[in-house]
């Protein structure tokens, strides 16, 4: 399976890096090949919220402007992509088929390819424009996952706590992972 992994400007890069840190050990292991682009945006916002260097994953990163990437033509054939975080604004131009990044055009490939595209959103609240863009993203084939951790795993970490979103958003791209433990029910006193 081969994926791109586009981490936008949003506030949210230790999602990014959570991903990037199973994308590179278990998924690797697993058989994933990712390459991963940053949005200019998103390379600060990872600098201020993460502050290590996203080489040291040993996965290829892309300029954000190199349209020769491979993924930005269908003819390539990857399997699917994740962006996260993807911020609202990025999620607009996909919606509006404006592809005037690598982020933007690898999604555009996706959508029209028909290929799985997981856009792990993270803003709110949310205006009508967004709602719309949102809508119509969904109307165009992509999954829209607002970055809300779940807690019925109880999360003892903010690690935790970033996996339970991390799990889900791999889940929609078919990659099987154990990053937290899944609703299995739960005892209530029916007394």
């Amino acid at each position: 399976m081969r994926i791109v992994f586009g981490i936008s400007g949003a506030s949210g890069a230790p999602y990014a890096r959570r991903a990037l840190e199973f994308l590179s050990g278990s998924g690797r292991a697993n058989g994933i090949a990712t390459d991963v682009v940053f949005t200019k945006t998103g390379r600060l916002v990872w600098q201020h919220e993460v502050g290590t260097d996203p080489a040291e994953y040993g996965l290829p990163i892309w300029a954000p402007g190199d349209l020769t990437a491979p993924f930005a033509s269908g003819s390539a054939r990857y399997d699917g992509m994740l962006i996260a975080p993807c911020s609202v604004g990025c999620a607009s131009r996909i919606a509006n088929g404006v592809s005037n990044d690598l982020v933007s055009r690898a999604a555009d490939v996706m959508l029209k390819e028909r290929r799985p595209l997981v856009a792990v959103v993270r803003e709110t609240p949310l205006s009508l424009i967004h709602l719309r863009n949102l809508t119509q993203l969904v109307e165009a084939g992509a999954f829209v996952m607002p970055a809300s951790p779940s807690f019925y795993s109880h999360p003892k970490s903010v690690d935790e706590i970033l996996d339970t979103v991390v799990c889900r958003a791999l889940d929609r791209l078919g990659i099987d992972n154990d990053l937290m433990r899944r609703w299995s029910g739960m005892e209530l006193n029916r007394d």
